[in-house]
């Protein structure tokens, strides 16, 4: 494949991703999970047309997410990660393709790049957040997204930071506490708090056993944190602009405990091995919530403003940092 043909996929690369969101959308290896099937069994299964089906499949064979042998269809190790019920499954993060906002904000991404404003909201009026609240289905698929993220990333920080000589953690913005449960397992020293919005929080954690050494506040992280030894606050800050950011900051500051550490988990823009992807999560920052991913000077500014101080940047085996910093 020559330079033309190269820039010829990068183009048109928005072709399979729509794709993938409708194969997510229709659970096509959800129906693939026990048995192959056949275009027509699997037309009946997810309630699709025969014939429109079978190109679709066509298509997901030809970059491998799914395979077929003898007209019977079957997952690959690709199609599996679309499924539901797996660890870190990647089907809501395909299924956000399905709403036409989604797709509307990176059309206007040129906007964005010549304005500076946030493309979404110039779009349809109100940010990402409000619009989310109004759709119900929505908001469920993005916060099962978080939730999947959450898993993938919630190990790796465990096994990468040293949580030994602290006490409490607050998992701020943490939605269905996944991050939390994960550095609770590991560190049976620990006690946890997943601190978000009342419609957001995690009523109980996904692990029984953690019940004595978890609990959930329901609040808002602008205004006020419970105390702790250590703040966790993953995918949260490259949401929002920098004031923004430092409201949060100097929220968590203000009743952290003596000797305790916020811990920033997030990706770093030009870390070795992710520079590409951290990239184009920053463009989506800008197209969608309004945000930014930054680079380890940009957060250490942040944290100056909100009289904190940046103490190290750890790489995880993730593609996720954690940016440590103390008072």
């Amino acid at each position: 494949m020559g330079e033309g043909d190269d820039l010829r996929a990068m183009i048109t690369g928005f072709r399979t991703s729509a794709a993938l969101s409708v194969a997510a959308e229709l659970g096509i290896s959800d129906a693939l999970a026990d048995d192959g099937q056949t275009v027509s069994e699997l037309a009946a299964a997810v309630k699709a047309d025969e014939d429109t089906l079978g190109r679709l499949l066509r298509a997901m064979v030809a970059i491998g997410v799914y395979a077929v042998q003898d007209g019977v269809y079957t997952n690959t190790s690709l199609g599996e990660r679309l499924r539901s019920d797996v660890p870190g499954t990647l089907r809501p993060l395909a299924r956000m393709g399905q709403d036409p906002a989604f797709w509307a904000a990176w059309g206007h991404l040129a906007h964005s790049v010549r304005t500076g404003e946030n493309a979404f909201e110039a779009m349809q009026g109100v940010d990402v957040w409000t619009y989310r609240e109004t759709r119900p289905e929505l908001n469920a698929n993005f916060n099962e997204n978080m939730t999947a993220l959450s898993w993938y990333v919630g190990k790796a920080v465990a096994d990468t930071y040293d949580f030994g000589k602290l006490s409490t953690v607050v998992d701020v913005g943490g939605g269905h506490g996944i991050l939390l449960d994960a550095v609770l397992n590991r560190y049976e020293n620990l006690h946890g708090v997943v601190f978000d919005l009342p419609h957001v929080v995690a009523k109980q954690p996904r692990t029984e056993a953690l019940a004595p050494r978890w609990s959930a506040v329901a609040g808002n992280f602008f205004e006020a944190v419970p105390p702790a030894d250590a703040y966790l606050i993953k995918s949260i800050l490259h949401d929002w602009p920098d004031d923004r950011c430092v409201q949060i900051l100097r929220t968590c500051a203000a009743t952290l405990n003596p000797g305790g550490v916020v811990l920033v988990v997030e990706l770093v823009l030009d870390r070795s091995g992710y520079e590409g992807e951290a990239a184009f999560s920053d463009l989506n920052m800008l197209v969608m919530p309004g945000g930014r991913e930054r680079t380890e000077d940009q957060y250490a500014a942040l944290f100056k403003a909100a009289g904190l101080h940046l103490t190290k940047v750890i790489d995880t085996s993730a593609r996720f940092s954690i940016i440590e910093a103390t008072a």
